[in-house]
This record gives structure tokens, C-alpha cells and sequence, in this order.
């Protein structure tokens, strides 16, 4: 796949079915329940981003909680296909929602990665992310650690403070 064979459009509730079979498979001991993903897909305080393959297949998906006025803002989640992996996907997905928190007026925006996610956590640090701090045991029931990591919105993407 390559990134234009992707069109990235605003959720609506009717990917909820195909948003809800990747979580499952990505995220198999600690997804998010239908009901909570549809709540967040219907509040005004999120923005949730779809991947949409060229044959109309769920590629991934990303959301964003951020009122607007808010000076911060949450990554709540992202997930892109295995198949859909290693193409920019993941940072597209990421680049917009840290556009529309900055769209919101977010000064900062905040994200858990999990510790046994090198990639993930690779890539946050190149769009400018810095970890500070750690959640032990924070995704259950696996207890794995979470590194919490903050970027200032408006801040050129692959820096880092000393």
C-alpha cells in the first residue's frame, strides 16, 4: 500500500463496526468495548479519524479528546492494519489529530504508549513527543508499563528538549 491508496476522513458511527474488528485484533487482551468507542465517537469533545483503502477496507483509525478551548489535548487511540503497516500510516493518522488539537487551541498534547511498543514510541519521538513519565502496569491485565508523553503544539516535529 502506499500512502495515497489511503483517504483519511472524520469517523462517523456507521465505522463503528469495521473500527471495532481492528481494535479487537490489534489490541486483543485490553480493547475498548463497543459502547465505549461509540460514546466517544459521538461526543463533540473527540475528533476520530478513518483510514479508508481505495476498496472501501478499514486501513485504521485514530482519535483525539479535546474540547474545544481546551489548552490540552489526549491521543485516545490508534490502531492501523498489520497489512497497512510501514507506509506512513500511522504518522498521517497522528499528524492530523495533532493538527485538529491545535485547530481546538490545545497548547499541549498528551499520549500512553505502551513500554513494549519500541515503533509506536519511535515514531511519537520523530513528531516531536517527549516521554515524562511512566504509568506502571497501566495496560491490564498484561501489566505492561505506559510512558506518557507530551508535545507542545506548534513545536518543529523531531525535536526534543535536553
Amino acid at each position: 500500500m502506499t500512502d495515497a491508496a489511503a483517504v483519511l476522513r472524520p469517523a462517523t458511527e456507521d465505522d463503528l463496526d469495521a473500527i471495532m474488528a481492528l481494535e479487537e485484533s490489534s489490541f486483543t487482551s485490553d480493547a475498548w468495548s463497543r459502547d465505549s468507542m461509540q460514546r466517544e465517537l459521538a461526543s463533540p469533545f473527540c475528533h476520530y479519524l478513518v483510514a479508508v483503502r481505495a476498496d472501501g477496507g478499514l486501513a485504521g483509525y485514530a482519535g483525539l479528546l479535546c474540547p474545544a478551548g481546551s489548552s490540552d489535548a489526549d491521543i485516545q487511540t490508534i490502531a492501523v492494519d498489520p497489512a497497512d503497516r510501514g507506509h506512513g500510516l500511522g504518522r498521517a493518522l497522528m499528524t492530523e489529530l495533532m493538527a485538529e488539537a491545535g485547530r481546538r487551541r490545545a497548547r499541549q498534547i498528551f499520549l500512553e504508549v505502551r513500554a513494549d511498543n519500541p515503533v509506536a514510541h519511535g515514531l511519537y519521538r520523530s513528531l516531536g513527543f517527549d516521554d515524562i513519565a511512566v504509568r506502571p502496569n497501566y495496560y491490564q491485565p498484561d501489566g505492561v508499563d505506559a510512558v506518557v508523553m507530551r508535545a507542545e503544539l506548534g513545536r518543529p516535529a523531531g525535536r526534543t528538549s535536553a
